[in-house]
């Protein structure tokens, strides 16, 4: 469910965070989809991540960087906020900040302050980023360890990026490079963290996992049904004859990271009550009568990392935040992305997620549960009991779901981020936020 929202605050989406952008030309179709049909994920990530066309690749501007922070108690309220913000976006002309950025060091320093409080420090500290963006989290959380830790914790402790942008993990040094002694502390990996064997042995040593708005560009796979009741199937994208016009193909389920996605959420439930089953028979008669087709966006990217962390780090603890709700999605289908470009410093939304040629980013919402229910999966837990004979299987996963607010209000310093008329952008503004923690418990096989 989403958050709540006050009346006179509109749910936050990165569009809102976006400064003038000049949009790549136009791509037909036949840029991203070949001769042969692909799966929605592997387009969604040609978009996105393509060398030569991607969206991220070359089109967006660098995520910006703060010459220095935001002093929120010298600002009046909200319209004293957003006409700095404003100028800030038109001095440094680039594509978004992200919230670590806008309100660093203190969210930065939350983060940090959880890890402390709850990390076994009888073992060296080790701390793991994926997508670290400028280095801006990197760097404040390094601070904070050498300005609150005991110094043997800050002295052994070693914080990795895991990075896949050359530039960016070169943004990365630099930014942390600013504090000299945090450098023989930090190093970046240049990899997909989705790769098994970037991971190397599996490490069963306490660790720590940052994924800070990682999950909602992380490809995502869609099934459709023509009705009620008919058997889910997933999308395919191909061409249609004689020409580079991309269209939907549909096949009976048979990729595996998506009927283990389907079979996650219990789409495909075959157990019900005598009065459930009479209930899916008249909608059998309903839907020969008014056939309604169903979508659903699976986040098969998201699955296949947890997979691979847990694999390579199965004693990690993690923590991510991402958005639990977009507003304004026009594009069909339960946990549908938010697909929008730039131009001439507007933002235009798409209804359809094939428009996205590269001159578009594709974001989707983070179902919090699904994700709960994934990291439990992945983890070894089904809630399923195969065995009735057996003992009944135990969580490895203690989690929480948690608003922005709420954690920022639990770990952070929200006086930091609050105006003279007491508005506080980071409480405020970013109601369809939310973190999620999650850490291992000491239950074994």
């Amino acid at each position: 469910m989403a958050p709540a929202f006050s009346a006179h605050i509109p749910a936050l989406r990165r569009g809102a965070l976006c400064a003038r952008w000049v949009p790549a030309a136009l791509f037909s179709s036949g840029i991203l989809v070949g001769e042969k049909p692909i799966l929605v994920r592997d387009f969604v990530s040609s978009a996105l991540y393509d060398p030569n066309h991607g969206y991220f690749s070359k089109r967006a501007g660098p995520v910006g960087v703060l010459d220095a922070s935001i002093r929120f108690n010298q600002l009046e309220g909200r319209s004293d906020y957003m006409q700095h913000l404003d100028k800030l976006y038109k001095k440094h002309d680039i594509a978004w900040f992200t919230p670590v950025e806008l309100f660093k060091p203190w969210y930065a320093y939350a983060i940090a302050a959880s890890i402390l409080r709850t990390a076994n420090l009888s073992v060296p500290l080790k701390i793991y980023e994926i997508g670290g963006g400028s280095g801006t989290c990197a760097k404040c959380i390094l601070d904070y360890m050498m300005l609150n830790a005991p110094p043997k914790v800050y002295n052994d402790m070693k914080y990795i990026s895991v990075e896949i942008s050359s530039s960016l993990a070169e943004k990365q040094l630099e930014t942390v490079g600013e504090v000299q002694s945090h450098l023989s502390k930090f190093t970046v990996e240049r990899r997909d963290a989705t790769n098994r064997s970037g991971w190397g042995r599996r490490d069963p040593r306490p660790c720590w996992v940052l994924m800070l708005e990682v999950l909602d560009n992380l490809p995502h796979d869609l099934v459709y049904s023509p009705d009620q009741v008919s058997p889910w199937m997933e999308v395919w994208i191909g061409k249609i004859n004689g020409s580079s016009q991309a269209t939907e193909v549909y096949k009976p389920l048979q990729d595996p990271l998506i009927s283990r996605c389907v079979e996650i959420i219990g789409m495909n439930e075959e157990k019900a009550s005598v009065s459930e089953k009479l209930a899916f028979a008249a909608k059998g008669v309903l839907s020969k009568v008014f056939p309604k087709p169903r979508r659903a966006w699976l986040p098969t990217g998201c699955l296949k990392l947890m997979d691979t962390l847990h694999q390579a780090l199965p004693s990690m603890s993690l923590i991510a935040s991402d958005f639990s709700y977009l507003p304004d999605v026009s594009i069909p289908g339960d946990r549908a992305p938010l697909v929008s470009s730039k131009k001439d410093g507007k933002t235009s939304d798409h209804h359809n997620y094939l428009d996205a040629q590269g001159d578009a980013d594709i974001f989707f919402p983070t179902d919090f549960r699904l994700l709960e229910q994934i990291d439990h999966h992945c983890a070894g837990f089904s809630k399923e009991q195969k065995n009735p004979g057996a003992f009944k299987p135990v969580k490895k996963r203690r989690t929480i779901i948690l608003d922005s607010a709420a954690f920022m209000e639990e770990f952070g310093l929200p006086l930091k981020t609050r105006t003279k008329d007491g508005y506080n952008p980071l409480l405020d503004d970013f109601k369809n936020t939310r973190f999620y923690l999650s850490v291992p418990t000491h239950n074994s096989k």
